[in-house]
């Protein structure tokens, strides 16, 4: 089945399969299942057509999948536009709602990336390197 552009899953449950579509969570359902007169406990293959239609109906009033997504990217542009800190913060791909970065933030940071000190030799290698390709040009 498909409704608002997703590939809802055949064996769960109405209410579980329509959190695929981007916005739409479990609070939401809930309201959207009472305006399509659908009982929450009824399995997606179950559906005839008719509820399907009352289903998308429903969906119509909220916004989800590519306008949602367009409308956060948008303030999220809005907020850099301005320098807000928020903005800064998702520029520098750090997290922005006051979290610590010192021992975690990994989630946001991604993989730990050592910079440590680097010997003697290789250092005089990379010099080396970098002259000659200088030079050469």
């Amino acid at each position: 089945m498909r409704i608002a552009g997703v590939n809802i899953p055949d064996g769960k449950r109405v209410d579980i399969a329509l959190t695929y579509i981007y916005g739409i969570g479990r609070s939401n359902v809930v309201s959207i299942l009472d305006k399509a007169k659908i009982d929450a406990t009824k399995r997606t293959h179950s559906l005839s057509e008719e509820e399907v239609k009352r289903i998308t109906h429903a969906l119509d009033e909220i916004k989800t999948e590519g306008d949602l997504k367009a409308e956060v990217i948008g303030n999220v542009r809005r907020l850099r536009d301005i320098n807000a800190y928020r903005g800064v913060r998702h520029a520098r791909n750090l997290p922005s709602r006051g979290q610590r970065t010192r021992s975690n933030g990994r989630t946001k940071r991604g993989k730990r990336v050592t910079i440590g000190a680097i010997k003697k030799e290789v250092a005089a290698k990379m010099e080396a390197a970098k002259t000659t390709k200088a030079g050469g040009k």
